[in-house]
């Protein structure tokens, strides 16, 4: 599972990006309604990402947030990572610390493939394309 952190900055970066799309710049308070999360909460999550260069911000008249031209489309594997870990990856289903292919959980075979899929998943699937969809009426960000 997610957390809710995450949750959060995937859907902060759906909203971005579908805004850009359009040829806007949103600003924090209009990302915070647009992704359903605490302004201030929101705003943190922002500054990790402009950080780590996955989102790019300019103030002033023009400015907001936004995704710069040279970067690569960001894949939800790339999100993930930032801000759950390498590890999230490779956790067992069961929160066991020692689970490993020597000493395997009770699912450990079944929660593999379900984890291999998963991944295989989210590192094709980008925030454009998530964007795209909200833009088309495809898909809707609940708020």
């Amino acid at each position: 599972m997610l957390t809710k952190t995450t949750e959060y900055a995937i859907r902060a970066l759906i909203f971005i990006q579908a805004r850009n799309l359009k040829g806007e710049r949103p600003r924090l308070p209009e990302i915070a309604e647009g992704s359903n999360a605490p302004v201030h909460y929101i705003g943190k999550i922002l500054q990790t990402l402009v950080r780590h260069r996955l989102l790019a911000s300019a103030k002033g008249p023009g400015g907001g947030f936004f995704f710069a031209k040279n970067v690569p489309s960001i894949s939800l594997f790339d999100v993930i990572r930032l801000m759950e870990g390498e590890a999230f990856f490779h956790r067992c289903g069961f929160g066991l610390n020692n689970c490993s292919v020597e000493n395997p959980c009770p699912a450990h075979d079944q929660y593999r493939e379900i984890r291999e899929l998963y991944l295989e998943k989210v590192t094709r699937l980008t925030i454009a394309d998530l964007a795209e969809r909200v833009n088309e009426g495809k898909a809707y960000l609940d708020v």
